[in-house]
């Protein structure tokens, strides 16, 4: 079995163990699909290429992570993106996230808060084909205004709190996909749904274990 096989077979294995959690038996065949399309190896660095695949997070360098292919398909299916949708992306990384959306919607805003992960990232997807993908640097606690109001937003750090912007930038009817809790302990991964009448509802779907998002807003402290 190649590597890709393996790891579309372990997304699938993840779904099956943690159903009664997620509330589903399998993910959105187009979100299987775009996980099979995205080559995975060339978004970690190149001398872990050979871990890419595997079945767990991979380091990018300056503390970051590629998370986990499952936990990328599950908080991809969390967005139920369509065709038409404007997404944000707070954390691009290396990119491999932003990509897989890429596939799925008409248009992914990314951001990144570390200068050099956000230039590689827009070179890489820029080269790699993915020209519907738009990243800036900066701190995506603040989401990205000037493009606002966005069909989903995913954010692929935890913060302490769901920050109070993007809930604004959130179109009604939207959802927005988020690890919550402190940094290395316990955390949520949380979807929030906005409804047309801009009531906000928030399920807790998994325990989870991201690296801590970073900015002046990063700490517990700075919750009003």
């Amino acid at each position: 079995m190649g590597q890709l096989e393996k790891m579309m077979q372990d997304i699938a294995m993840e779904v099956e163990y943690t159903r009664r959690y997620i509330g589903k038996d399998a993910l959105d065949s187009r979100v299987m699909a775009a996980m099979r399309k995205v080559p995975r190896h060339k978004f970690v660095p190149t001398d872990i290429q050979a871990f890419a695949y595997e079945n767990g997070p991979v380091s990018i360098g300056f503390g970051q992570t590629i998370s986990q292919p499952y936990i990328v398909a599950l908080m991809t299916d969390m967005l139920c993106p369509s065709e038409e949708d404007v997404i944000l992306e707070v954390g691009c990384g290396s990119g491999y996230q932003a990509a897989v959306l890429s596939l799925l919607v008409k248009q992914v805003y990314s951001t990144e808060i570390v200068t050099e992960l956000g230039e590689q990232a827009r070179e890489r997807l820029q080269r790699l084909g993915y020209h519907n993908v738009s990243v800036r640097i900066g701190d995506g606690y603040y989401g990205w205004q000037e493009h606002a109001s966005f069909d989903g937003i995913i954010v692929t750090a935890a913060a302490p709190y769901i920050p109070p912007p993007l809930v604004d930038q959130l179109k009604p009817g939207g959802r927005l996909v988020i690890p919550v809790g402190l940094p290395y302990m316990h955390q949520e991964l949380l979807l929030l749904e906005k409804d047309e009448q801009g009531e906000i509802t928030t399920t807790k779907v998994l325990d989870v274990a991201f690296v801590p998002l970073t900015g002046e807003h990063a700490t517990p402290s700075t919750e009003s």
